[in-house]
């Protein structure tokens, strides 16, 4: 199985083992973890997201189902995120060294490096902790598992297309919107939701993909671009809230003052670049476009 929607099949069984695959493969990243326990919990929240998605994609099908299974898997990502982030953190400033504009901010970015991963092994340290968040994380899978294996739609083709199309145009819709939003502020929750916005995208294309492989990969690689600009103005923005809330953290002044004009200097220009982007991700109109997806997929089922 892949994380793909074939319209030719039937759609329950179809929704049904997209969803357990993501599941059980959170829970197996979870439990083998064989590249540690971090980038075991990066790799299952990855597969919650695209869970996610695919409930989104598929809510005006299934309201109550969407709601209910959204919230649990929404809370059960937060459990983990604690851990997910302070590797994030060492990893932006990996990035924000890549792009130093001289020896001294290069310099000072290493020495906020080196204090930013002991912050992350001490979050890891803590071993009990982690391991009841994972072990409630596993439960909770499961009972996700449990609510799928009962969910159940209309497989006419085209009613099924109908709902696709509707969460088609609703995400296009939120995605315009967030994008004007952007172009009228720097507030970074306002970036954040166009990011989200585009991973939802992203996934989307990857469901359907089946309807029309050629277009589908090309407006994907154009969505991930703009997921990777803005994952990286995400994880400066945490960076940001954690210097506001723990300045005394980062060693000498001087070192401070490197690093928020770095993360500054690079924020403004992730900004601009995502603008530009996402600008050629979502230029079709959303009812034209969901209209395409509706027919495409009523054709082929």
């Amino acid at each position: 199985m892949s994380y793909h929607i074939h319209p030719s099949e039937n759609f329950t069984q179809e929704f049904r083992a997209v969803g357990s695959e993501q599941l059980e493969l959170a829970i197996a990243a979870l439990t083998e973890r064989p590249e540690g326990l971090l980038e075991a919990i990066h790799d299952a929240r990855k597969c919650f997201k695209r869970l996610r998605s695919l409930y989104r994609l598929a809510a005006a099908a299934a309201p109550a189902f969407r709601q209910a299974e959204n919230t649990r898997i929404r809370e059960m990502a937060k459990t983990l995120s604690t851990f997910r982030d302070a590797t994030a953190l060492v990893e932006v400033i990996q990035y924000l060294r890549d792009r130093a504009e001289n020896n001294e901010e290069r310099a000072a970015l290493k020495r906020v490096d080196k204090i930013l991963t002991a912050r992350r092994d001490q979050h890891s340290a803590d071993e009990k902790q982690v391991e009841e968040s994972v072990a409630k994380a596993i439960a909770t899978c499961g009972q996700a598992l449990e609510a799928l294996s009962h969910v159940t739609f209309s497989d006419d083709g085209d009613r099924s297309g109908k709902y696709l199309a509707k969460g088609w145009r609703r995400m296009l819709k939120r995605s315009a919107a967030a994008r004007e939003a952007c172009e009228e502020t720097t507030d970074a929750h306002v970036f954040h939701e166009l990011r989200k916005r585009s991973q939802d995208y992203r996934h989307y294309l990857d469901l359907l993909q089946p309807l029309w492989p050629s277009a589908m990969h090309a407006k994907r690689v154009e969505a991930t671009k703009v997921v990777d600009l803005l994952g990286h103005h995400n994880d400066l923005a945490l960076l940001s809230s954690l210097v506001n809330e723990q300045p005394d953290l980062f060693g000498k002044s001087e070192d401070l003052a490197h690093l928020l004009s770095a993360v500054i200097t690079q924020q403004d220009a992730l900004r601009k670049a995502t603008l530009g982007a996402a600008e050629s991700v979502f230029r079709d109109d959303p009812l034209d476009e969901s209209r395409k997806i509706r027919l495409l997929w009523q054709d082929a089922a």
